[in-house]
């Protein structure tokens, strides 16, 4: 089956979604210029990240001037655009790149005479900050900018002034300045570095698959597979965003390149476009929870906790699959809703479509899994992953010949650009927060006003996330939110933990040894079974001070690892909402561009429908989903797959069939008790109820032909 062609509106809708209008650059000087940047650029990563010894600070800096430079080609300084704002652009790129080499030559001289500035010092420090910020403003808008500007102001000149917790005492301007620019907690730290090796890597591997054809396999494989069923359409979008996923790790790119094939499948099917488009949102921002390629937040959480990014990616599968089919449920409910029957097209074989374009895909991402678990770094498994593509693309229908190649290193440098500038910019915030504490304050107000309850704590994180993402793209709220929120979230979820041991009466004797610290009384009552609230005033008598010492007497260091990891994945996920929840949802304007639909409107559909998002982090946070067991996992995946379709059919009132209010009362009921912690007796109740409910409901017609013929 031939791959549907591109719509000519298709360009059209990725600038309408973009938060910076680039340059024309096909056919024009400044596109070969682009071109060729984007292609040294490229190798010069993949030798440093496979064969070559570079040093850290090399590497960022020359990242940073490299993508400045393109920053400033491709994206103008402001909309309307002229020849001599190109000269100055290109001036200011060229400042950026010197910006970056000084640092790399600067270095080692400026310790040997005692980290002291010299003028040249003081030049190329101010001018890397003001160019990152400018850089970051051109990306991605005023946000990130105003919050490093004002970070910088807090540790330089305001820390003094703020009041209560916040006071800071203050650093020089020299000191500041070389702590943003020359140390490794700066703009060139862990956050750049993590962005000039995972994440630009798989992000050229991301751009080999898509030239060597392996998007059109996708939407082609997505159509043979669920393109028969009900609702079939919705369905390819919520199948070929998932194998997308896997190839783009971006939730706007993911929108757009399935989204100008599934959103005009589907509203020829018959879904209303609106909805389409938010089908396509929702299914698209899964794109960055799908192994085995995720969101650049995934590379960043593997830094953070020093967990392995195969371990999060192996732990990440089914808490994804998870989330695709609560997004098919409300396809289902939709199209048998709406009465849509399946497509009359009889599509090609399976094997056809494998046979055209399988190896394409499937070979370049077994070889990525294959040497991620065989023990090889990321950065090295994706250019081993390229080198698959070209070879895999020479037994398909689009081989790929030199010219391809370089065109692909192009494009991966050029879906770089904004990536690049904002993790750089966002080391500068993460620098303020580590210099001054910050971190731990927010930390301890935000367990503070959870009053000691993970739920509450839950919601308080989804509201900071709901705010950030108005202004901070999915990555940066991550790195923010985690730098903030993942102590207290760590804290709360080993606090459950170890109430829960208190409970059942079985806490080691050596934690119980801290108890008597507090209340030597109290260590008489720990020795048999208690109520939960009981349990819960005991561990309140313990200092706040030794409850990290408890921890790690009570927890096994699996259970510590596995809370950490809980922590910022719930982080993550939470953080994936800003591209789906208005006022400003990138994947919703996507979609809506594509068809055309009130920006608003199909946001507020798409996060009607991206209920995942919140549902997944409860399971996190309650229940032993990233343990690692998989039979446990597998276990909550089902039981939460029930709940997801019993509460999407109780919000519809409908499922297969139209549902009395009492039926959806019961749903809505036993949906609850499926996703809370409780006992397996309790879930398995819960998920009799289910199938009890609908099959009465479904035998009672008289009351549903009502129902039909009221709707």
């Amino acid at each position: 089956m031939a791959s549907l062609e591109r719509p000519r509106d298709a360009e059209a809708a990725e600038e309408a979604v973009s938060v910076a209008a680039t340059r024309p650059l096909d056919g024009t000087p400044l596109g070969r210029v682009v071109f060729w940047i984007g292609v040294a650029l490229a190798l010069f990563h993949i030798w440093a990240n496979t064969v070559g010894l570079v040093r850290e600070l090399t590497l960022t800096a020359v990242h940073w001037g490299g993508f400045g430079l393109l920053c400033a080609l491709v994206i103008p300084a402001r909309r309307r655009d002229s020849r001599a704002m190109l000269v100055v652009d290109a001036g200011l790129g060229l400042l950026a790149l010197a910006a970056g080499i000084y640092a790399v030559f600067a270095f080692d001289p400026l310790y040997e005479r005692g980290v002291t500035f010299v003028w040249s010092d003081w030049l190329f420090s101010i001018l890397a900050v003001a160019l990152a910020l400018e850089f970051a403003r051109r990306s991605a808008g005023w946000f990130i900018p105003v919050l490093a500007l004002l970070g910088l102001a807090y540790v330089a000149f305001l820390g003094p002034w703020a009041p209560g917790v916040f006071r800071f005492p203050g650093l020089t301007l020299e000191t500041t300045l070389f702590r943003a620019y020359f140390e490794v907690s700066g703009m060139f730290g862990d956050i750049a570095r993590i962005g000039a090796t995972y994440v630009f890597m798989f992000v050229l591997f991301g751009a080999f698959l898509l030239r060597s054809g392996a998007g059109d396999f996708v939407i082609d494989l997505a159509r043979v597979v669920a393109g028969r069923f009900t609702g079939g359409p919705g369905l390819v979008a919520v199948f070929g965003s998932a194998l997308m996923g896997t190839v783009s790790g971006s939730a706007v790119a993911n929108t757009v390149s399935t989204g100008v094939v599934t959103i005009p499948l589907m509203t020829r099917a018959g879904f209303p476009p609106r909805f389409a488009a938010g089908v396509e949102a929702a299914a698209s921002t899964g794109g960055q929870l799908m192994p085995p390629i995720m969101g650049a937040g995934a590379f960043v959480m593997a830094n953070y906790t020093q967990i392995p990014y195969l371990t999060i990616a192996a732990v990440s599968v089914l808490p994804a699959l998870l989330y695709f089919f609560s997004v098919g449920v409300w396809v289902r409910i939709t199209a048998r809703k709406h009465d849509l029957r399946p497509p009359a097209e009889t599509p090609p074989p399976l094997w056809e479509v494998l046979r055209r374009g399988g190896l394409t895909f499937v070979l370049p991402i077994g070889v990525l899994v294959g040497m991620l678990v065989w023990g090889f770094t990321p950065t090295y498994a994706a250019g081993a992953g390229m080198l698959a593509v070209v070879v895999a693309s020479w037994l398909g229908p689009r081989p790929m010949g030199p010219r391809a190649v370089l065109e692909a290193l192009a494009l991966g440098a050029r879906n770089m650009v904004t990536t690049a500038m904002l993790l750089v910019t966002i080391g500068l915030v993460v620098m303020v927060v580590a210099t001054t504490g910050m971190g731990n304050t927010i930390s301890l107000m935000l367990a503070e006003w959870a009053g000691g309850s993970l739920f509450v704590a839950l919601v308080l994180v989804a509201l900071a996330s709901l705010v950030l993402g108005m202004g901070l793209p999915v990555t940066a709220s991550y790195i923010v939110l985690a730098t903030l929120s993942a102590p207290a979230l760590v804290q709360l979820i080993n606090q459950n933990h170890v109430i829960a041991m208190i409970a059942d009466g079985t806490l080691p004797e050596a934690a119980k040894a801290i108890f008597l610290l507090a209340d030597p009384a109290a260590a008489a009552r720990l020795a048999g079974p208690m109520p939960y609230e009981e349990a819960a005033a005991l561990y309140a008598l313990v200092p706040p001070e030794f409850s990290g010492t408890l921890f790690q007497q009570a927890l096994s260091p699996e259970v510590l690892l596995t809370t950490l990891l809980s922590a910022h994945m719930i982080i993550f996920w939470l953080s994936q909402d800003s591209n789906v929840t208005p006022p400003v949802c990138l994947a919703a304007f996507a979609a809506a561009a594509v068809a055309r639909t009130p920006p608003m409107a199909t946001g507020l559909t798409a996060w009607r429908i991206a209920k995942g998002l919140y549902i997944v982090p409860v399971l996190f946070a309650y229940t032993p989903y990233l343990s690692g067991d998989f039979a446990t996992a597998l276990g909550i995946t089902l039981f939460a797959a029930l709940a997801v379709y019993a509460l999407a059919a109780a919000f519809e009132g409908y499922a297969e069939w139209p549902l009395a209010l009492p039926t959806r009362l019961a749903l809505a009921a036993a949906g609850v008790v499926l996703l809370w912690p409780a006992a397996a007796a309790w879930h398995g109740a819960a998920a009799v109820t289910v199938a009890a409910v609908l099959a009465l409901d479904r035998l009672w017609p008289g009351r549903r032909d009502q129902l039909s013929r009221n709707m």
